[in-house]
């Protein structure tokens, strides 16, 4: 990871009624795409809101292109950025597009018209329309093209594709890899799409109930996570067969039942678990790769049990040493 961080979050904490966000640390490195991915409710929106100074943090602390978020004056680190909320802001719906614009601009001293306006031809855009005239698909590219106007260094991004339509998606993908051609700029996504994370990140992020999983290089995080099927023989039952694999196979995350005598065993170190079930006389069936969400259920599954299971302690049926 490089030296020169878009992103740090040192040791934040968020209390809410209902939600902690936290303890949360993560470095997010300059010049790349991080995709933050994880359930809804498990903090991805929250943490955005603390990066932009819309709400504040119990404990720790945040920087944002090595300036402190919740510093007094944070007006010019703000116009080095670009945020896109989930949701519209429906306060602005009977306002035209091109007066949203007009009074956007005047905030931006670095404000690019000529790119505005391109990327409003190429997302076909008609910014005559009002805000709540558009499609939900328009009014998002829109968004888009109104927060890349200015050309920030850092972008944020909470499910950037929401009611694009496929074309409109694929123009998006190339808009942001031409963002990043300069080499400086970043991106940070929150997202549930799995070919938008495969097209565009550097580094995947997981989230879930308010905490970080793990930061994984993309390309090594897809060709690491195997999903082995295999039959125990020995006189093992299919339950005592996952409760074995689940207290000793390296890298496990998930033990399960697949039926037929065959369990399903995920793990995150493949080559040791390929050596370990040869030296138990197991027999490998399969091998298969795992998709993001398959590889996110464990980590989920694997992080709850941790918080269910003392140290130390044996392993519950359908859970992996990690």
């Amino acid at each position: 990871m490089r030296d020169n961080l878009a992103i740090h979050i040192e040791g934040v904490v968020q209390r809410r009624d209902r939600f902690k966000l936290g303890p949360l640390s993560l470095q997010v490195p300059q010049g790349c795409v991080t995709a933050i991915v994880g359930p809804n409710g498990s903090g991805k929106s929250s943490t955005f809101k603390l990066l932009l100074g819309l709400s504040k943090p119990d404990e720790g602390y945040l920087t944002m292109l090595g300036q402190r978020v919740d510093a007094s004056d944070d007006a010019v680190l703000k116009r080095r950025i670009g945020y896109l909320s989930e949701e519209p802001f429906h306060q602005e719906d009977g306002m035209r597009g091109r007066q949203k614009a007009d009074f956007v601009r005047q905030w931006y001293p670095d404000w690019n018209e000529i790119l505005f306006n391109k990327l409003l031809s190429v997302f076909e855009v008609d910014p005559s329309l009002k805000l709540r005239r558009m499609s939900k698909g328009m009014r998002r590219k829109f968004e888009l093209a109104l927060i890349m106007a200015h050309e920030p260094e850092l972008l944020l991004l909470d499910e950037p594709s929401s009611g694009l339509d496929p074309l409109a998606w694929k123009a998006m993908i190339d808009v942001f890899h031409r963002y990043m051609e300069p080499g400086t700029r970043t991106i940070v996504m929150a997202t549930h799409i799995v070919e938008e994370v495969r097209r565009l990140a550097d580094y995947i992020v997981f989230m879930h109930a308010g905490r970080v999983l793990g930061m994984y290089e993309k390309d090594e995080l897809f060709s690491s996570w195997s999903r082995f099927f295999v039959e125990t023989g020995s006189g093992l039952t299919a339950a005592s067969g996952c409760a074995a694999a689940a207290s000793e196979i390296p890298g496990g995350c998930q033990a399960e039942d697949a039926g037929g005598g065959v369990i399903s065993l995920s793990t995150a170190r493949p080559m040791e678990a390929e050596r370990w079930l040869t030296e138990q006389g197991w027999t490998i069936r399969a091998r298969r790769p795992m998709e993001l969400d398959d590889i996110m259920e464990a980590l989920i599954e694997r992080d709850c049990r941790e918080k269910r299971v003392p140290q130390g302690a044996g392993s519950p049926h359908r859970s992996g040493a990690g």
